[in-house]
């Protein structure tokens, strides 16, 4: 009896997923085809119909798990970006043109990660990358030959401009050398990328609670921002949607401020207000990088500080950016004061998070070109043991699975936490 019901109930969860399908095809075929340009308001990206969160719905339901599946096929219907974090030339040519065929049919743009460059994640967590800067450029070069003249939004290197190797722990780049490649090879990707005639290209810029303003902003400068649409922020990260587009602004507005604002301002980036800023705290000569607190009630000053010293550029003037709100809705995790005596690693799969906005390129926030799900939704940071010296994440009670592996358990809980709650996305073009 309990094997019939089961039955029946899948029966129906089934048919109503199939409706709902059904609904979503009809409507992404009435859809009118994106404008000219890539990324608009009326841009719809593309959904992978073979996602890891549209399998763990069948697996879900097969299993009995109602509610996980549900969410799961929730989930699975909205996009996501899809990286591509190395392999040879040739692979990576194939598979970027497999992706981008696959949208084009759906009418629908992709969203794609560039994740190669040589010294990633300075050897951590996610380490890997190309063996040389000569390697890295041919395969951003097959990347490139991949697109095509196809409509894609290409994300570049996440943490390749906020961790440099110069930032490395171990002084691994004592000579500056390194450092000096790095950026290269990013402002290398940014003009091999961007020569697609639809390619939009944005460049990684970490999170708000990282690189100060000035800092990332001429970083940006160095690494060939200028030659693309824009930058990136927030990636796999936590920090709320309000505040990232906050600073994201103060970091447009930097970048003009020491490239085309007073005369007496040109290329000192570091000269400008930072989300530490204050006052009333000593600030060393640099009018702007007095450090206090990451505390947002004190950004009030930065927002002086710009309204004083950048005045009110054009709106075209100004750097336009997207956010990767996949997993800050509930915004960062602060651990119980006192319960590590280390660092908790409050960036590594930390609990209790929920997914953030849903992606859209109509924002309705000026700079901000669209919200997307840049993170793969559910699957691991890393081995996150919060400095305690063993094996085992304390918050979980097991071994965290590897960056990048598939981790059921996460998925369901960022599902279940969603804020906004969790709606099937009608308009996915499944």
């Amino acid at each position: 009896m309990r094997f019939r019901t089961f039955r029946r109930r899948t029966a129906v969860v089934t048919a109503a997923l199939t409706a709902c399908a059904a609904l979503a095809a009809t409507a992404a075929q009435a859809a009118p085809a994106p404008a000219e340009e890539t990324v608009t308001p009326a841009t719809k990206f593309y959904v992978d119909p073979n996602s890891n969160a549209a399998r763990q719905a069948i697996d879900d339901l097969k299993g009995g798990k109602i509610e996980d599946g549900l969410n799961m096929a929730k989930l699975a219907s909205y996009p996501q970006a899809a990286w591509f974090t190395g392999g040879t030339p040739a692979e990576v040519r194939s598979g970027v043109a497999k992706l981008v065929r696959k949208a084009a049919i759906t009418r629908r743009v992709p969203v794609l990660v560039a994740y190669n460059i040589p010294g990633r994640d300075c050897s951590l967590y996610s380490s890997g990358g190309a063996d040389s800067s000569a390697a890295y450029r041919q395969w951003i070069d097959a990347f490139a030959q991949g697109i095509g003249s196809s409509k894609a939004v290409v994300i570049v290197e996440p943490d390749g401009l906020a961790a440099l190797p110069k930032d490395c722990a171990g002084d691994v780049d004592p000579t500056g050398e390194l450092t000096t490649h790095r950026v290269s090879d990013l402002d290398y990707a940014v003009g091999t990328l961007k020569s697609g005639a639809n390619t939009s290209v944005y460049l990684d810029a970490g999170n708000s609670q990282w690189r100060s303003v000035g800092d990332i902003a001429q970083r940006l400068l160095d690494a060939g921002v200028e030659g693309s649409d824009g930058f990136v922020l927030n990636i796999s990260n936590y920090q709320p949607t309000d505040q990232t587009s906050h600073y994201g602004t103060w970091i447009s507005q930097c970048m003009w401020f020491a490239t085309k604002g007073p005369e007496w301002a040109r290329g000192h980036a570091d000269w400008c207000a930072s989300q530490f800023y204050s006052p009333a705290a000593p600030n060393d000569g640099a009018p702007g990088n007095a450090v206090t607190s990451t505390d947002p009630s004190t950004w009030h000053w930065t927002d002086a500080w710009y309204d004083q010293n950048a005045g009110s550029p054009a709106g075209e003037e100004l750097a336009h950016f997207l956010v990767d709100t996949s997993r800050n809705g509930k915004g960062p995790w602060t651990p119980t004061p006192g319960k590590y005596a280390g660092d908790p690693e409050t960036w590594c799969n930390p609990p209790g998070r929920g997914m953030g906005p849903r992606p859209t390129a109509d924002t309705g926030v000026p700079l901000v070109d669209a919200y997307l799900y840049v993170k793969t939704i559910g699957e691991s940071d890393g081995s996150c043991t919060r400095n305690t010296g063993g094996t085992i994440d304390p918050e979980y009670g097991v071994v965290d699975p590897a960056a990048g592996v598939w981790w059921p358990e996460q998925a369901h809980e960022l599902a279940r936490n969603a804020e906004p709650r969790l709606t099937l996305n009608h308009w996915s073009g499944l």
